[in-house]
């Protein structure tokens, strides 16, 4: 009977570490709609916060992280944005600041493919998310430019070359290229001030290296070429980046839960983590402060403001999926004619406060 007991317990035992390891699939991600809350810890962080171990059924205690700076991204359609013809594979967009980064969210991971106007092949994570996963992205080019050599004297091209007929630099070109690798190397569950998640950690290392090249010439028409330009006179750099980052599948997340970044000897210097929203202290624009015309509408909303302050407009569906954002200063209009009939929320905020107002299409 003792035996029996015995074989039960350590089956059980077993059983339960099974279903702690878990896999991150694109459902379990952001999607059009999202809005992810994130905190930095930005004063200095806490001795007792280490990546830890790696392996199997791992506990990490970063409970003692304190939010000194707050984030929200909100993850839209990329539809309507400025550069979104630029890029017909984005399926989600975002807008940091005055950039707009645009996605690819696919079942084989969560790719940038741009930031404006500039195209970037970038694989943020790989997908599905497993213990044991190892995946290497690149060298991708992320820039690779020329302009007209007002840096390096003409005459240095026998030098660059090692070609004495050649007496000319023309042209200077830059070259900045991108490797990511990524290896699951552990799971088990991560704590951090809102909340216990069972995640699986990635370590994830990041090398940019830039390289010049220098097109040497003859002033005789004779002929030239793009040729390396020697370290002493414009020097290539190769940066590495090194994160702990730790997913979940947990359905109420959607994003990362903790984003460690270490320096060479593993230590942590900086983080940052899920977070919940924070209350907001913007006020309440009067109800005369912005006029908005014809609600009903059809074709175009008219927007005018009493202050010649910079304004931001957003218009959401009623389930809170934003659909146009724009900036404008005293006045603006809104092309609606590619909206479908219905009701919809359009918040304009200002440096003096917010005012959020329903607006119908007919």
């Amino acid at each position: 009977m003792k035996r029996i007991k015995l074989f039960i317990i350590s089956i059980t035992f077993l059983g339960s570490n099974t279903f702690a390891q878990i896999t991150v699939t694109d459902a379990d991600l952001i999607g059009v709609g999202d809005i992810i809350y994130q905190a930095w810890d930005t004063t200095g962080i806490p001795s007792v916060i280490t990546i830890g171990n790696a392996g199997a059924n791992q506990t990490w205690d970063f409970s003692s992280l304190q939010a000194s700076d707050w984030d929200t991204t909100e993850f839209i359609s990329p539809t309507g944005t400025p550069y979104a013809n630029m890029y017909p594979s984005a399926n989600l967009c975002f807008k940091d600041d005055v950039e707009y980064y645009y996605v690819n969210k696919s079942t084989a991971g969560v790719e940038l493919v741009g930031i404006d106007n500039l195209p970037v092949n970038m694989i943020l994570v790989p997908l599905p998310l497993t213990y044991g996963l190892t995946y290497s992205d690149g060298p991708n080019t992320i820039m690779d430019s020329s302009m007209e050599n007002m840096f390096i004297p003409d005459s240095l091209a026998p030098f660059i070359s090692f070609n004495p007929l050649l007496d000319k630099i023309d042209s200077l070109n830059v070259k900045i290229t991108l490797t990511n690798n990524f290896n699951v190397d552990a799971w088990g569950n991560v704590t951090i001030p809102i909340g216990t998640y069972s995640s699986l950690r990635i370590n994830a290392e990041e090398t940019t290296t830039t390289s010049w090249n220098a097109y040497c010439s003859n002033s005789g028409g004779l002929g030239g070429g793009w040729y390396p330009v020697p370290q002493q006179l414009l020097p290539g750099e190769t940066e590495t980046t090194n994160h702990y980052q730790w997913w979940t599948n947990d359905a109420s997340v959607k994003f990362i839960v903790a984003d460690l970044e270490v320096d060479s000897a593993g230590n942590v210097i900086e983080a940052s983590f899920l977070t919940i929203p924070q209350a907001s202290a913007v006020t309440e624009l009067p109800e005369d402060a912005i006029t908005i015309f014809p609600i009903p509408t059809i074709y175009q909303l008219n927007i005018e403001a009493n202050s010649t302050d910079l304004a931001t407009y957003k218009m959401y569906t009623i389930n809170g999926n934003l659909i146009l954002e724009n900036t404008f200063t005293k006045n603006t209009k809104v092309d609606l004619n590619n909206m479908a009939k219905g009701t919809y929320l359009l918040d304009i905020s200002t440096k003096e406060g917010r005012i959020t107002k329903k607006i119908i299409v007919e």
